[in-house]
């Protein structure tokens, strides 16, 4: 029996098929992005806002005051009487007279008659200029309650986490497209509730639900991409991350154009509901559907992928060659059970936590520049585009680990270097920096393509999925590390991102090298993978050369 990776090559590694499947996947990037970065957009500034004054709204109404005469009867005295008061955070601790007139409401300063005007916290709530721009002023979420604009994005990034175990473990077991598909109608369905929320609570619930189906999404498309094509075409792992990008770069774009953050919500979240469309084009891996001893289905799909590359399989294909290993429910055990697994997940488990911090923690200090928010987060995202262009000129020619390792090296030198640059020289202090996001950022997308080579067909999801949780505790620790630790000294950060990327980059060398190499399929073929410092399992064929390494 012809092996799955023999009837692939005689069906087409990477045809019309698979570019079809590979485009349309890919578009999940896009609103994933969206999803990850929304929070800069959905929770910006909400403009001008102060203190609401108890009585000063049924006033208004009553002397037909515009937004600009209601704040002058209720700031303007405020900072008269203390110039350190913006009224933002405190009030005046007055009463208005309902009798008074309209050009007089203001009937006593509370208790006092001289002096300063007594002040009083905001208890009544706040009046904007821009009631509907953001989360920030639909849900108050200013001055005492600004830290729960933080716990928005910490939710999202719970939803991922959870995303990462639950649907990972459920895509190992029920399938790529089942859980694909569940995710995509899940972050729709949660992306209009969210929309839509009557309360801060029940933002946060669905949020954190969609950021769950939001990762399952974009985990399983992944896999789904890697599964279908040749060794030697893996590159796609990291084509697809382009969409990412694209993403981040076209989301200023959306927000620029509607004005409402119920508005963006929607914008990025709909488009999910059109991807539940793939369930009449794009098929179930027939890698997983080998490890599930669905040899029948699975040879169906592959002699559909030939009949549309314009390809032929061989009459005697009437079975391919199912994985000897038991099938059985995926756990973190099985990730750690044998010394190969072991030394992957773990050295796995800590780049993709070192890549997220880093990642993050350079983006948050680096700013771009300042100014009109919409360009800077176009000119952040186009930084990267670079990275996935050099990568895909150097991977497939010197391998995935030295392009892994030196990244990971280059932000080392990249952060600490710029933590020792004089003030006074800030374009070569930014240059630097940018250096660093940019390695930073290569050495993320290399560690996507690494983790699904290293794992089995029958443990590929679960462990992608469990692996890359540690990058949402990455996201989650950043801007607190980021912060406190700018606290003590500003370039402190920087010397913490250098030692933990310059630990990453001599971990990865003792990784396998996996370029040529088929996807392994079962836990032995792991164990059996060429290892680090050019020692040998099972003598494998390399797919470039057809020679035994």
């Amino acid at each position: 029996m012809p092996s799955f990776d023999e009837v692939l090559k005689e069906a087409g590694e990477f045809g019309r098929f698979q570019k079809r499947v590979f485009f349309l996947l890919s578009q999940t990037g896009i609103t994933f992005s969206s999803l990850f970065a929304s929070v800069v957009f959905l929770g910006r500034a909400p403009g001008d806002f102060w203190c609401r004054i108890p009585g000063a709204a049924e006033l208004s109404d009553r002397c037909g005051w515009t937004l600009e005469e209601e704040r002058n009867f209720t700031v303007l005295p405020l900072h008269l009487g203390n110039e350190s008061a913006s009224g933002e955070c405190e009030r005046l601790d007055v009463s208005w007279d309902p009798s008074a007139g309209c050009s007089s409401p203001l009937a006593r300063h509370g208790n006092r008659s001289t002096g300063s005007p007594p002040l009083a916290p905001c208890r009544d709530g706040w009046v904007y200029q821009q009631p509907h721009a953001s989360i920030v002023s639909e849900y108050d979420l200013v001055c005492d309650n600004a830290w729960m604009l933080d716990l928005s994005q910490a939710i999202l990034n719970l939803g991922f986490l959870a995303g990462a175990f639950i649907l990972g473990y459920a895509a190992d077991r029920y399938g790529r497209i089942p859980i694909y598909l569940l995710s995509c109608l899940g972050v729709g369905i949660c992306g209009i509730i969210v929309a839509f929320s009557p309360n801060f609570t029940v933002f946060m619930i669905f949020r954190f639900l969609q950021g769950m189906f939001g990762k399952g999404t974009w985990m399983t498309c992944y896999v789904i991409v890697t599964e279908i094509v040749g060794s030697d075409q893996r590159i796609v792992g990291i084509v697809i991350q382009i969409f990412f990008t694209l993403g981040i770069i076209i989301l200023p774009g959306i927000a620029y154009l509607i004005p409402t953050w119920q508005g963006i919500q929607l914008a990025i979240s709909l488009p999910n509901f059109l991807f539940l469309l793939y369930y009449w084009v794009v098929p179930e891996s027939p890698r997983w559907l080998l490890t599930r001893k669905k040899g029948e289905k699975a040879l169906k799909i592959m002699r559909n992928i030939a009949k549309h590359n314009g390809k032929f399989l061989s009459p005697h294909y009437s079975e391919i060659t199912i994985s000897n290993e038991e099938v059985s429910n995926p756990s973190f055990l099985d990730l750690v059970r044998t010394p190969q697994m072991r030394r992957n997940t773990l050295i796995l488990m800590y780049a993709w936590f070192t890549s997220a911090l880093i990642y993050q923690g350079l983006v948050m200090r680096l700013g771009i520049i300042g100014g009109n928010l919409y360009l800077d987060f176009f000119i952040s995202g186009a930084v990267e585009l670079p990275a996935a262009f050099l990568i895909i000129v150097t991977i497939d020619r010197v391998g995935r680990r030295l392009p892994f390792a030196t990244s990971n090296i280059v932000a080392s030198i990249a952060c600490l270097i710029t933590a020792f640059l004089p003030e006074d020289i800030p374009w070569l202090k930014t240059t630097v920096a940018t250096l660093g996001r940019l390695s930073i950022t290569i050495a993320f997308e290399v560690v996507y393509l690494v983790n699904s080579e290293l794992y089995p067909t029958t443990l590929r999801n679960f462990g992608v999925s469990l692996c890359s949780s540690l990058c949402d505790l990455g996201g989650i620790i950043a801007p607190f590390l980021l912060f406190r630790l700018a606290a003590i000294w500003l370039e402190l950060p920087l010397i913490i991102f250098s030692i933990l990327a310059a630990v990453c980059g001599l971990l990865v060398l003792l990784l396998p090298e996996t370029k040529g190499i088929p996807l392994p399929e079962t836990l032995e073929d792991v164990e059996q993978l060429p290892s680090h410092f050019g020692k040998c399992g099972k003598k494998w064929k390399h797919r470039d050369t057809n020679s035994y390494i």
